[in-house]
């Protein structure tokens, strides 16, 4: 049996298109290998978002360029986004790579594999019609078996002024609820407890559907056609969460109360440059609703700081506004220009030194008020998803509260108690780190 060799680079999303590579090239007839320098084929399926994204992406690929190099007959396979964005001149500045494929192509990869194998194939390049997954395609989970990813849509069609997204994923493209209620089935007798609705933005769900077909209702059904404990909500517009949403999750305690808005910045003029649609009072308002109708709801948020034209002025009202509101968790980048995005031709380019001082204080600024906000779980007793040995140490267990999403936020380190990876247990918090928590189980 030939065997490949996968990495996956880039977001949550990027990562179930590679489980439905891992699906499609295992159903193939291929073994997956941990060991690159073992495998027939060498895959990573790239992020081109953002310039890191790219530059990481590119030196993924001169590494396993070398790989090849050492090893006669051996192919690589680059995917994904990289290749949409780039297309053809990926080709002209990589001649080692072997195979080029879109994102349109995770559910069918194998099968031009083949072709390359065979001799078949027409091109290097090879960048499919739009599509999007179903239940019934095959998929192996790359995460522990007890918490999952469900991409509800593909693309996106908020046309934000610096990013590239959909003219890389294409607009907006909701899945069926009945197909998604099938996949959640699925994923729950798989061993999932937690499972965590992404797509670029999650409260368009369905506004290309049938006017039945909203987020609440693809909750609503979720809920009932599963017993799975835990649902997480990811990658919401600001302006997109609604009253009937937030009185769902008060009402239902499986979904948890916890939601992750990316809100990019607080002031009006630049929300605008941004093609952002709501304004600074809309934040104000949309923080002090969650927090009266979902009283213990934890927030986070992402800022792009250094936009061009953002003014000292307008950087200091990012302050102040996670000053007065205390959210929870916060993620800061220095805004970069993206090839081909309106933004990389306003006027008002900040300096790259600028853009990275800015970052840099308000993670710090962050870091003073998330010291704070984690003083209040101590003494309090909360549900954790136990995801097994502490990375840390292993006479550590670590897991999460609900208030806490892998990945992105910080654990809980259990220094008392026995539990396996996927239990959720009690554990009463007895310490507070920045972004931390301590504590132990109790019966």
């Amino acid at each position: 049996m030939k065997k490949f060799h996968l990495i996956s680079l880039g977001c949550a999303k990027n990562l179930v298109d590679s489980e439905l590579m891992l699906g499609s090239m295992t159903e193939g007839g291929w073994q997956l290998s941990p060991d690159p320098e073992d495998s027939d084929l060498l895959i990573v399926n790239t992020c081109g978002f953002i310039q890191p994204a790219v530059e990481e992406a590119i030196s993924e690929i001169f590494q396993l360029v070398q790989i090849k190099e050492k090893s006669a007959g051996t192919r690589i396979a680059v995917v994904g986004c990289l290749v949409q964005r780039y297309k053809e001149q990926l080709a002209e500045d990589l001649p080692e790579v072997d195979l080029f494929v879109g994102t349109e192509a995770a559910a069918d990869l194998a099968t031009i594999i083949d072709k390359l194998e065979d001799g078949s194939l027409e091109s290097r390049v090879v960048l499919p019609e739009r599509f999007l997954m179903n239940s019934g395609m095959a998929r192996v989970l790359s995460t522990p078996p007890f918490r999952s990813l469900m991409k509800i849509t593909e693309g996106c069609s908020n046309n934000c002024s610096y990013c590239m997204i959909p003219a890389i994923r294409g607009p907006l493209r909701s899945r069926p609820i009945s197909d998604l209620v099938q996949e959640a089935i699925n994923l729950e007798n798989f061993g999932v407890k937690e499972l965590s609705l992404i797509a670029q933005d999650s409260t368009a769900y369905g506004n290309d559907l049938s006017e039945s077909a909203t987020l609440v209702e693809l909750l609503k059904d979720l809920l009932q056609g599963t017993a799975i404990p835990w649902f997480r909500l990811l990658y919401l517009y600001p302006s997109g969460v609604t009253d009937e949403l937030l009185q769902l999750m008060a009402d239902e305690p499986r979904i948890v109360p916890y939601f992750d808005i990316p809100f990019q910045h607080v002031t009006d003029r630049i929300l605008k440059r941004m093609n952002r649609r709501y304004s600074s009072q809309d934040l104000y308002d949309l923080v002090v609703k969650a927090r009266s109708i979902v009283p213990d709801i934890a927030l986070r948020t992402t800022f792009l700081v250094g936009f061009p034209g953002e003014t000292e002025r307008e950087f200091s009202e990012i302050e102040a506004f996670l000053r007065k509101n205390q959210i929870d968790h916060v993620g800061v980048f220095p805004y970069a220009n993206e090839a081909g995005s309106p933004s990389e031709f306003f006027q008002d380019q900040l300096s790259k030194e600028v853009k990275q001082e800015r970052c840099d204080y308000l993670l710090q600024v962050q870091a003073e008020i998330s010291s704070e906000i984690q003083k209040k779980y101590i003494d309090r007793v909360e549900e954790v998803l136990v995801e097994g040995v502490s990375v840390e140490t292993d006479l550590l267990l670590e897991g999460r509260t609900q208030y806490q999403a892998h990945d992105v936020d910080g654990c809980v380190y259990i220094n008392d108690g026995v539990a396996s990876p996927g239990d959720i247990v009690k554990v009463k918090i007895t310490d507070a780190q920045i972004y931390d928590l301590v504590g132990s189980i109790i019966d």
